[in-house]
């Protein structure tokens, strides 16, 4: 088969490696469509501590059940199906509680596991026995099913906000993940939204998920616009949807009393503090959230979604390329020249 192999900081080699064997247990999946994530753009630029060289990265595919191993119940060669990241233990204190993002056992489909920038992906015993293969309607685009992962984390980071009817909704970050965001809001009932980014460019893509306010925040005071557009209230709810130490703090001054807001973008390890004023937590009765990947049932639920039509998928997708161009794919991303860039495996 035909894969992408990650052998360290700035070098991917496209390489024929021998098609994986099933074993018992295992369910081999012909891979179809894979994208490419923001975590997978910085495994590239900097390496990650659970990846060891040479290995395949990828966890956002989408593909067909081609062998199922002896053992294996309720798959069938054929069936299309996208998996769920996280494989977690099932048997510690979060997982009992149904915490699962949060295992302190998980591992992990492209990080711990070879994963999707191949055109072969072996499913272990565990993910099958954990649920990490999630059965897809027969009926649904595989081109769109591969962004199942990206909105089941939008799922779990709005799950935690409880947006309300007419709510004012801030996005920062007009990435995917900020466009899913939108939507997601949207689908909840919230009133004006908003979505900013330090990019023009990003911005233009993103309008087609017509938020009701789009705001350059290179070029305009982000909290003086805010202000303007919700008369002085500030958002009810803020999802910093950037990997950016300045705006998590900005979302802070901008941010309602008794709102929330979610940390939806991790910051880098080697700048990970922020200043954070307590005081308007405190006298705000302001609610702030972290957020971490997803779980079975959040991807069902995105599933659903994007089957149903109750977002834009496709308009997320902006590139489709070769494996052989994952490179270039890769630093489209970093640019912000694209939304989301997907390899097509033919």
């Amino acid at each position: 088969m035909k894969a992408a192999f990650f052998l360290g900081p700035e070098k991917i080699e496209i390489r024929e490696e021998e098609k994986p064997k099933v074993e018992d247990g295992e369910v081999l999946i012909k891979v179809m469509y894979s994208a490419i994530c923001g975590t997978d753009v910085r495994i590239y630029g900097n390496g990650h501590h659970n990846v060891k060289p040479p290995h395949i990265l990828g966890h956002e595919f989408s593909g067909v059940i081609e062998e199922i191993g002896k053992g294996v119940k309720g798959y069938q060669v054929g069936d299309k199906v996208t998996v769920v990241t996280v494989i977690s233990c099932g048997n510690c204190y979060f997982c009992r509680r149904g915490f699962h993002s949060i295992c302190p056992n998980q591992r992990n489909i492209g990080y711990n596991f070879w994963g999707g920038f191949a055109e072969y992906f072996k499913m272990p015993k565990e993910g099958v026995l954990r649920g990490n293969l999630l059965l897809l309607p027969k009926e649904m685009d595989p081109l769109e099913a591969c962004l199942i992962e990206p909105l089941s984390c939008a799922i779990n980071g709005q799950s935690f906000l409880n947006i309300q009817f007419g709510e004012n909704v801030l996005i920062i970050g007009s990435g995917p993940i900020g466009c899913m965001h939108v939507e997601l809001a949207k689908n909840r009932g919230a009133g004006m939204i908003m979505l900013s980014d330090i990019s023009q460019q990003r911005l233009e893509l993103a309008q087609f998920v017509q938020a009701d306010a789009y705001i350059n925040s290179q070029e305009k005071d982000l909290k003086d616009e805010v202000m303007k557009l919700t008369d002085g209230h500030g958002a009810d709810v803020i999802i910093v949807a950037a990997s950016s130490n300045a705006a998590q703090e900005q979302a802070l001054d901008i941010i309602a009393p008794r709102g929330r807001i979610s940390l939806f973008g991790g910051l880098p390890k080697n700048k990970p503090y922020i200043n954070f004023n307590s005081n308007i937590i405190h006298y705000k009765e302001v609610a702030v959230f972290g957020v971490f990947a997803s779980n079975a049932y959040q991807c069902e639920e995105a599933a659903q979604l994007i089957f149903h039509r109750r977002l834009h998928t496709k308009e997320i997708i902006t590139h489709i390329i070769g494996i052989e161009e994952i490179v270039d794919g890769i630093n489209l991303v970093r640019s912000g020249k694209a939304l989301k860039v997907v390899i097509s495996m033919g």
